[in-house]
């Protein structure tokens, strides 16, 4: 089976923040919540996982420390039965999990109705066990570290009747492009098994600065993750990193820049940006890894955003097997700049 996105107008940037029209507070401050005593039936999704595991998905917002002690004192049960924390729960098993106090988040924001709207019609593609969103460029895959909210979150927020949404990989924030996101615990498992074990195919375009050789076709460099000195998370390739690769292929060439093709065979952070880099060609508007002269020329040329996008991915379906292929379309910032460097390239000619 062979699938293709359809082109849909998303924003090239969306940014969430608290105070917006776009967001609602929720929640009280400070307040403490106990639940009774509950007992849960195992269904068949949750099957063959862990019991702490279990626990920490029933019991949100309770340090990992108190799910050990309940453990360890015997609190849970499973068919009335102690167990420990590695214990494999089987479908129709009934877990007993006692009552916990827990503070409960101070304030929540909620997206508004208009992000909602916009990551609903992100959405290419949907089966009973998954989704792919065409993530837009300048919003994160999830909140913290200072944002409100992110794609997670707002999925969430747009099904209120969903009870399972979980992000199977991620793509940084200005990165747009195909995430998948699993709607079913076995869905989670299987998908990011057949990412371990290399199953899925992952193909992003970028734009580089600039004549990407053509001979150059797989950056295999260690990388390294370390932090500045303000706290911001940085790669570089480093001898003592993790080994990676990252195959490549030129797609285009323009005055001063090259469209290609990176397929990352390892899933390292910021690695097609930091490869790109290292090759002397670093992706445009890429403000960690770009020189600062070359990152003012792109940005005064028009350059909006980083110059990454997710375009393919090949994967199978984890109730049937089938073969899916998905393409996502550029937004209107990335297509304008291939659209401006391309007519510049016929009137050179």
């Amino acid at each position: 089976m062979s699938r293709s996105s359809r082109q849909k107008r998303t924003p090239s940037s969306l940014r969430p923040a608290s105070g917006t029209k776009n967001a609602q507070v929720t929640g009280s401050r400070d307040a403490e919540v106990r639940q009774g005593v509950r007992k849960v039936v195992v269904d068949e999704d949750n099957a063959g996982q862990r019991v702490d595991n279990y626990l920490m998905a029933q019991i949100r917002d309770v340090p990992r420390s108190i799910i050990y002690r309940i453990i360890r004192k015997g609190e849970v049960r499973v068919n009335r039965g102690r167990v420990n924390p590695d214990t494999r729960l089987n479908t129709g098993d009934e877990v007993r999990i006692p009552p916990v106090t827990r503070k409960e988040k101070p304030e929540q924001v909620v997206p508004g109705s208009r992000v909602q709207g916009v990551m609903q019609e992100a959405v290419i593609f949907e089966s009973d066990e998954m989704l792919v969103v065409n993530k837009p460029s300048g919003i994160a895959v999830h909140g913290g570290s200072g944002l409100d909210f992110g794609l997670i979150e707002v999925l969430r927020a747009a099904r209120p009747g969903s009870k399972f949404l979980e992000l199977v990989h991620r793509l940084d924030r200005d990165t747009s492009g195909l995430v998948m996101v699993a709607k079913k615990r076995s869905a989670l498992r299987y998908l990011q098994d057949e990412l371990r074990h290399k199953r899925i195919r992952k193909r992003y375009h970028a734009l580089v600065a600039g004549d990407w050789p053509r001979s150059l076709k797989r950056v295999n460099e260690p990388l390294l993750r370390f932090e500045l000195v303000s706290g911001e998370r940085r790669v570089r390739v480093d001898a003592a990193g993790k080994e990676s690769l990252t195959l490549f292929r030129c797609l285009e060439s323009y005055s001063g820049y090259s469209l290609v093709e990176a397929s990352p065979v390892t899933g390292r952070t910021h690695q097609i940006r930091v490869h790109s880099a290292w090759a002397g060609h670093p992706i445009a508007g890429d403000d960690k890894y770009m020189d600062d002269v070359s990152l003012r020329a792109f940005r005064s040329a028009g350059g909006q955003r980083l110059m990454l996008h997710a375009r393919a991915l090949d994967f199978t379906l984890p109730a049937t097997g089938e073969a899916v292929h998905l393409e996502a379309p550029y937004d209107e910032a990335f297509a304008g700049t291939i659209a401006r460097l391309t007519a510049r390239r016929k009137a050179s000619e």
